[in-house]
């Protein structure tokens, strides 16, 4: 499943672009704080196997009154893509998503 290019941002981590995006709506068991916020990220130019990342925190956009939503930076997504390389995430290749949290 490709990511949808509206919204979505360009990142390069050690010489790869890549684009991440997070959920503008958060889905109905985000919104009542039932599962946290998810970002997904793709190779920029020839998208292959997907990485969606579960964080910790509820989605900012969540219906229910929470403490200050923690939002996703750059530095995070770094993380994400460095450790997901080093635990088998293939960006060109197809096939299913790869999920991880952190």
């Amino acid at each position: 499943m490709a990511l949808v290019r509206k919204g979505s941002r360009r990142i390069t981590v050690d010489g790869t672009d890549y684009r991440w995006r997070v959920r503008h709506k958060p889905t109905y068991t985000q919104g009542i704080c039932a599962t946290p916020m998810t970002f997904a990220v793709e190779l920029a130019e020839e998208p292959g196997q997907t990485l969606v990342v579960t964080t910790q925190h509820p989605h900012p956009g969540t219906w229910l009154s929470v403490d200050s939503p923690t939002a996703v930076t750059p530095a995070v997504v770094v993380a994400a893509i460095r450790s997901a390389l080093a635990h088998g995430w293939s960006p060109e290749s197809s096939g299913p998503s790869h999920h991880m949290q952190l």
